[in-house]
């Protein structure tokens, strides 16, 4: 078993910047890969970042590639992500999660486990 527990989450003004942090414990060395997903009220969750276990390749969605950063700290076992020039449309929770199997993947349900979410607000 593999325990995420994000934290960071807040309320921001828009163009602002904050850092989600993901603490991982349990077999962490059975992971392949950590993945940020968020959901907007009324919509799916969706793919925000991604990367893989030694930190060596990340991924990013468009809507957010250039404003986010996804990183790794190997010696605790956490994973952050760096929000900048935050938008309005950025609002939403915020979900680490942790893939057993899969690379870099994108896929929701190639993920085994998920943290509790955290929340970000932008204002406008």
């Amino acid at each position: 078993q593999v325990q995420l527990v994000e934290s960071g989450g807040g309320l921001v003004q828009a163009g602002g910047s904050l850092r989600l942090s993901c603490a991982a414990s349990g077999r962490t060395f059975s992971l392949r890969t950590l993945g940020w997903f968020r959901q907007a009220p009324g919509k799916e969750r969706e793919f925000v970042a991604a990367i893989t276990w030694t930190g060596a390749d990340t991924a990013y969605a468009d809507s957010v590639k250039g404003r986010f950063a996804i990183s790794r700290d190997n010696a605790k076992d956490t994973i952050y992500l760096r929000l900048n020039s935050l938008k309005p449309e950025d609002t939403a929770v915020y979900y680490c999660a942790a893939s057993l199997y899969f690379m870099l993947t994108a896929r929701s349900n190639e993920y085994n486990y998920w943290g509790q979410g955290t929340q970000v607000t932008v204002s406008s």
